[in-house]
């Protein structure tokens, strides 16, 4: 790296530790790789010092001791991190030598810590220097490959944005100082438009380009650097944006910007994870029904019934001071302290909920660590403390300064980004010290009230108290209905302006399944409501002591009821629950939040713990299927104009054979043999089903597989149902995937909250593809399963069951409630009536004739 100086508008940063040389892309960290706390360079330390890489103030000091932020005479904030989650060791094995406050000399020493230990503890000692504050300094040079030596070897070149711009070369050659600009017109192609994820793909485009970009769209820009001020610009999908860029590399940078912006990642069709959870058919009150008196309306988020006494959870402000108790240099540290001490809460949640398989809520507070570092909120803070305010006041104004821009716009997304930055102020102003809704004492039975909750109210929860939750605003796909509904908390939002009339205090009944509240009920409505929320349990826990038997018809009939799992942790709930084996293991949970796809041996190893911990049950293991609402950050696939039509399941084979020759692999070395049974997604033919077979049966030959491994194909698009007897030719059985197949056959995506109550699998043309599946499969003697929605809802089973289905396969919780379904079901009155409900002309009457004959409980 050219030794670039002060004259040119540039400053060097040396060397803060001894060692080779990592390019920010390959730390072993996304966090750091993909540049979320600033632009920068890794280096794998030799040695246990680190030293100052410049002149400046200790501004932070991890009280961990594994990092520290420098700030530089020119106003850098420089991080240095050592090594990979070392967070996690408390302290251990690291010993400051500078205290927070002090200056600092380049090469004195800040930090010891002892490279034996912290190796043999973390997962790695990779450091990274970021420069924090990449919105307003930029990286014009860095040291190329190789070993650096601490306080000598200059590391980093900086220049601030928009200094002079006289340019020196690697070569020394000079260059004209005339900055260069570009421009663009781009029409956003991503389902949402410029949503969070685009906009964060966008920002990370832009970094490393000697260029500043700049977005506009109508009478509104913003710089690419920031999330909410993309956000606010309000630009939908197929609007037309101008990108305008300003430096040596600005046409580059443009284009980079202009490639993301126009490029649609699988899974990025809609903004809002875990989108499975909107409100069941008939959760919604039909328009124009009368409410009864003292009865609001609302959608339900999470079912069931609830009584309680209704208690405003939002009323209680944090109400930080406006003006400052001490310096603005001092309030600046308390803010990036809070900020810190949130982002490592934030990632500790992302964790835990990644490990337990709540990718909805992983994606959550994934999204809220993007915008807690955003520069448009930092900096408007940090510009409010530099006129006296408080560092609590100064946040809180900043975050509803951008709420306020995204609330003019008009786009249901950014309602729910507001909602994100809600929740961020919240969580910085409870760092900095200030108590509000968690420090408040609930009654025995609390239904809790607000215009909204964000993930972290819910987090905080006394769970054994809370009996609802009620929101004015909010959606049954917003986060917190997500995190409400995993929790098996019931739910309602949207109810309106009314709910804030309700005094405090007020005993309320809350029917979630039926989108109601009742405000002023009779001592005998609260008896009834108790009662119901009572018989039901009993029902559960009834239904729970005989969920280990097999289970039949009344006139004998065997029906398999199976569950859905994805993590070992749902297999031993499946089991807990009576299920008689696995009907479908999504392996998705293996491939992403991660770096690189999974091993043979991993896959292997994964696969045979689950199969050890189901004693003897088999299971029905699905091949990968990403595509329309997974993503995979390693996999760089085609553009997908429409990813619910490209590239899924088996597709995926035609770009990335070697993830599904892997997968295929590890299966087959599970033991003992026949207890994994091999499903193949989105089957549209034939064709592609004997392919796979003889790769199947290929790889079994390479390990010396004698026994035939069953292999399974699921019927999710209209095709494979109507051509399911030449499938079930060379398939072992079929297995029905109902939520796939329902949107497919009606053109009505499931996501979409709007059509929930329409996109029902007991339209009586998706019946009919379940009947034609089930002759296709009877005409070679195979078994037909289903795995989707419909095998859970008790209006559904009698009619699967009368059209020949002999498994279903559920949630492990609805296990033992299906199982007391079958088992009060006749065998020939359901095959009678499913017939009859074929002839129907809607999901409505299919519904109306199954509740009429068989009711439920």
């Amino acid at each position: 790296m050219d030794p670039m100086n002060a004259a040119h508008g540039r400053f060097v940063l040396t060397a803060p530790l001894s060692g080779p040389v990592v390019p920010l892309a390959s730390v072993p960290d996304p966090v750091f790789a993909e540049g979320l706390f600033g632009d920068g360079i890794g280096i794998d330390p030799l040695e246990g010092r680190m030293v100052a890489p410049c002149d400046g103030t200790v501004t932070h000091l991890a009280r961990t001791g594994h990092a520290v932020t420098l700030q530089t005479a020119e106003g850098a904030e420089v991080l240095v991190h050592i090594g990979i989650d070392t967070v996690e060791l408390n302290g251990d094995g690291f010993t400051a030598r500078v205290e927070q406050g002090a200056q600092v000399r380049r090469g004195d020493l800040l930090i010891e810590f002892d490279v034996d230990a912290i190796a043999c503890r973390a997962p790695s000692l990779v450091s990274v220097v970021a420069i924090a504050n990449s919105d307003a300094f930029e990286v014009v040079g860095r040291a190329e490959a190789g070993d650096v030596r601490a306080g000598v070897t200059p590391l980093l070149a900086l220049r601030a944005r928009g200094a002079a711009t006289e340019v020196v070369a690697t070569e020394a050659v000079a260059v004209s100082s005339v900055e260069t600009e570009a421009r663009r017109s781009v029409t956003l192609s991503h389902a949402g438009g410029l949503h969070a994820r685009p906009a964060a793909r966008a920002r990370e485009a832009a970094r490393g380009f000697d260029a500043r970009v700049e977005v506009r769209y109508r009478d509104r820009n913003a710089a690419v650097e920031s999330i909410v001020g993309l956000l606010a610009l309000g630009a939908a999908q197929g609007a037309t944006i101008e990108l305008v860029g300003i430096g040596r590399d600005a046409q580059k940078a443009i284009d980079a910007v202009a490639d993301e912006l126009t490029r649609e990642a699988a899974g990025e069709a809609n903004e809002t994870p875990a989108r499975q959870l909107s409100p069941a058919p008939g959760a919604v009150r039909q328009a124009g029904e009368p409410l009864p008196p003292n009865t609001l309306a609302g959608v339900c988020a999470a079912p069931g019934v609830a009584v309680g006494a209704l208690v405003r959870w939002d009323d209680a402000e944090l109400a930080p001071p406006e003006l400052a108790s001490g310096t603005s240099a001092a309030e600046s540290r308390l803010l990036d302290n809070a900020i810190a001490s949130v982002d490592a809460e934030l990632n500790s949640s992302v964790r835990a909920a990644s490990q337990r398989g709540a990718i909805g809520e992983a994606g959550i507070f994934t999204m809220h660590r993007v915008l807690l570092e955003d520069p448009t909120l930092i900096d408007a803070a940090r510009d409010l403390i530099s006129l006296g305010k408080s560092a609590g006041f100064a946040w809180r104004d900043a975050i509803r300064t951008q709420i306020a821009v995204l609330g003019q716009v008009d786009d249901p997304l950014l309602a729910e980004r507001a909602a994100d930055l809600r929740d961020i102020e919240k969580r910085v102003l409870r760092a900095l010290g200030y108590a509000g809704t968690t420090a408040r004492a609930l009654p025995d039975e609390a239904v809790l009230a607000a215009d909204e909750f964000t993930p972290s109210d819910l987090a905080t929860l006394d769970r054994s108290r809370v009996t609802a939750l009620v929101m004015a605003r909010g959606g049954a796909t917003s986060h917190a209905a997500i995190i409400a509904r995993q929790a098996g908390i019931p739910a309602l939002v949207a109810v309106g302006d009314a709910l804030h009339a309700i005094p405090e205090g007020t005993q309320i009944v809350v029917d979630a399944s039926a989108g109601r509240i009742e405000y002023a009920p009779s001592a005998l409505d609260i008896e009834r409501a108790r009662l119901e929320r009572s018989r039901l349990a009993g029902v559960r826990e009834a239904n729970r002591r005989t969920s280990q038997l097999a289970v039949a018809t009344r006139d004998g009939r065997a029906i398999e009821v199976a569950a859905n799992i994805a993590t070992l942790d749902d297999a031993s709930i499946a089991v807990e629950n009576g299920a008689d084996a696995v009907g479908l293991l999504r392996t998705e949970l293996l491939f992403i939040h991660r770096q690189a796809a999974p091993s043979v041996e991993e896959h292997r190893q994964s696969y045979q713990s689950i199969v050890d911990t189901l004693a003897g049950r088999t299971a029905i293991i699905r091949t990968l299927d990403v595509g329309a609402d997974k993503e995979v950050d390693y996999l760089t696939l085609p553009p997908e104009p429409n990813p619910a039509l490209g590239l899924r399941g088996i597709r995926l084979a035609q770009v990335r054979p070697d993830l599904l020759d892997d997968q295929l692999r590890g299966l087959l070395a599970v033991q003992p043999a026949g207890a994994v049974r091999i499903l193949l997604p989105m089957v549209t033919d034939v064709g592609e089903l004997v392919r796979l077979r003889e790769r199947i049966d290929a790889f079994a030959r390479e390990l010396g597989r004698a026994d035939a491994i069953e292999v399974g194909v699921m019927i999710e698009v209209p095709s494979a149902a109507l051509l399911a007897d030449q499938l079930a030719r060379h398939a072992d059985f079929l297995s029905i995937g109902t939520n796939d197949l329902t949107q497919y056959t009606l053109a009505m995506d499931r996501c979409q909250a709007n059509l929930a109550a329409q996109a029902d699998g007991l339209h009586p043309a998706v019946l009919r593809l379940v009947d034609a599946t089930v002759q296709g499969a009877q005409k070679h003697g195979k078994w037909v399963g289903v795995c989707g929605a419909l095998a859970g809802d008790p209006l559904a089973v009698p009619l699967l069951v009368g059209l020949g289905v002999t498994e279903l396969s559920v949630d492990p919780v609805s296990v033992p409630t299906v199982k007391a379904r079958v088992r009060n079901l006749d065998y020939q009155l359901c095959r009678q009536r499913a017939q009859d409900a074929l002839a129907l002309e809607s999901a409505q009457s299919v519904r109306a004739a199954s509740r009429e004959i068989w009711p439920l409980d």
